[in-house]
């Protein structure tokens, strides 16, 4: 029996944005949006990460439209490696989100302006009234 391996490259982050979004187009004409979000680790909230996340096509016009930073959004997708050399000629590596998902988890205030996270009604939970 021929035994197979799965290799999963699947991540998910929940965290703030720490610039606006950068929208620009491929020599193809293709949409991509770059943005940067901070996570704070799940055990030690006084340590951040931070991550640069790639958008592409019509996921990348949304994010350029909809996001500015501060905003809260989640996000699913991969990881990347690439490198590129610097102006120095020095190789350097990057690390990048490709996301296929983005979910947008605060919104701002039109009265304000300000953030103001979208929290919904008393329960939004389907399961709080479950039997089980």
């Amino acid at each position: 029996m021929r035994r197979e391996r799965w290799l999963i490259n699947k991540c998910q982050f929940v965290g703030n944005l720490t610039r606006d979004p950068e929208l620009r187009k491929t020599s193809g004409e293709w949409s991509v949006c770059t943005f940067s979000i901070a996570v704070n680790r799940p055990h030690d909230r006084d340590k951040t990460d931070f991550f640069t996340v790639v958008t592409w096509r019509a996921l990348a016009e949304n994010c350029a439209r909809y996001l500015t930073k501060g905003r809260r959004v989640a996000v699913s997708g991969h990881l990347e490696n690439r490198s590129y050399d610097d102006k120095n000629g020095v190789k350097r590596w990057v690390t990048e989100i490709i996301a296929d998902e983005v979910e947008f988890l605060s919104s701002v205030s039109r009265d304000t302006g300000s953030m103001a996270d979208m929290t919904p009604a008393e329960s939004s939970d389907p399961f709080d009234d479950a039997p089980f």
